[in-house]
């Protein structure tokens, strides 16, 4: 299994107002991520998709450094996304090209530079994820569940060991988003994903509860989301 390792990384902002003091978006933070499966909760603007970007080059620490199978994330961020795949919570906002088949070949463009076999390699690839009937339908007539299945498809295409997926069923009714997580937990790559589905989150086998900026806890799935529950009702007796 890869090592994601953060050595006190954390991302802070110049503050809008024009004071010294800077705006912490994650404060630094050390530890491995090892685990085949590992989720990240917490409140909305908590830090979650922060620390997940970190991981690929999507953000840059302002202190410290994450290190990706031995590779510094800001040093050398094209060789860690050739491990490091991305999958956002809104499809569109990564599937680019007008048909679910020339999506998945564009992903696939980089490694096979011969159209034939890689429109052959594409429909392999959908087919493995039971998509191949969607070939040729624009990526704007599908449905949801059908929009992230396709962009998971495309990702996975590039071949990279590593999937950080940022609340990728959000936007999902429950049939897919139960078809979502059993495909994700079916996959053989290292998988670090951020969700408010407190039953997506106990099927890992690591949870990181994040708040304010700060990692608060870093343990099982139980004891994580116990925690994190504890802490929304607290927030929730204080706003009373």
């Amino acid at each position: 299994m890869e090592v994601i390792s953060f050595h006190a990384a954390g991302l802070s902002v110049p503050n809008p107002d024009g004071s010294d003091d800077d705006t912490v978006i994650l404060a630094p933070v050390s530890l491995d991520l090892r685990e085949s499966r590992v989720a990240v909760i917490g409140a909305n603007g908590s830090g979650k998709s922060t620390l997940l970007r970190l991981i690929n080059g999507l953000a840059r620490p302002s202190t410290g450094r994450v290190v990706v199978d031995g590779k510094d994330v800001a040093r050398d961020v094209a060789a860690v996304r050739r491990r490091v795949a991305f999958l956002f919570s809104d499809p569109l906002s990564q599937l680019v090209m007008p048909l679910v088949r020339e999506d998945v070949e564009l992903s696939l463009k980089p490694t096979l530079k011969n159209k034939v076999r890689r429109r052959q390699a594409a429909m392999d690839h959908l087919d493995s994820m039971d998509l191949a009937h969607l070939a040729d339908r624009s990526v704007h007539d599908l449905s949801g569940g059908e929009r992230q299945l396709v962009a998971l498809t495309s990702v996975l295409a590039a071949g990279q060991d590593i999937l950080v997926a940022d609340e990728p069923t959000t936007l999902l009714d429950l049939r897919n988003n139960i078809l979502l997580q059993d495909t994700l937990f079916a996959l053989d790559q290292q998988i670090i994903y951020a969700t408010h589905d407190l039953d997506f989150a106990a099927r890992a086998d690591r949870v990181l509860v994040v708040e304010g900026g700060h990692i608060v806890h870093d343990g099982t799935p139980c004891e994580a989301i116990e925690h994190y529950r504890q802490l929304a009702l607290s927030a929730s007796s204080e706003g009373s």
